[in-house]
């Protein structure tokens, strides 16, 4: 299992203590240290719901990119900026949860049991 985001992200230190608290193993992918490959970044967009559900248009990249005020490809804008992606992403093979979904965690761990 794999929990993708960065360390001084607010959701991801949630999502990261839930696993913990549960003594979940996961590896944990620090976008500040480590850019996804496009392959990567394919396979959450076919397992999280497409490219538009990965784009956070709360964050700060996206406020900095003035993307609210432009027409944009969403896929295209992920490839060149990774800090655009909603956090905490966790992927369990081709299963892919976008930002802070306790049930849908819930549900995940329950199936590795």
């Amino acid at each position: 299992m794999q929990i993708i985001g960065t360390a001084k992200c607010r959701e991801t230190k949630k999502c990261r203590l839930w696993f913990d608290q549960r003594g979940i193993s996961y590896h944990f992918v620090d976008l500040k240290k480590r850019d996804l490959s496009p392959g990567e970044l394919e396979a959450l967009a076919r397992g999280g719901g497409g490219w538009d559900a990965l784009i956070d248009d709360q964050g700060k990249a996206w406020q900095k990119k003035q993307l609210a005020w432009k027409e944009y490809n969403p896929q295209e804008e992920l490839m060149e900026d990774n800090s655009l992606l909603r956090t905490p992403v966790v992927r369990e093979g081709k299963e892919v949860i976008v930002g802070a979904q306790p049930d849908a965690w819930k549900k995940l761990a329950l199936s590795l049991k």
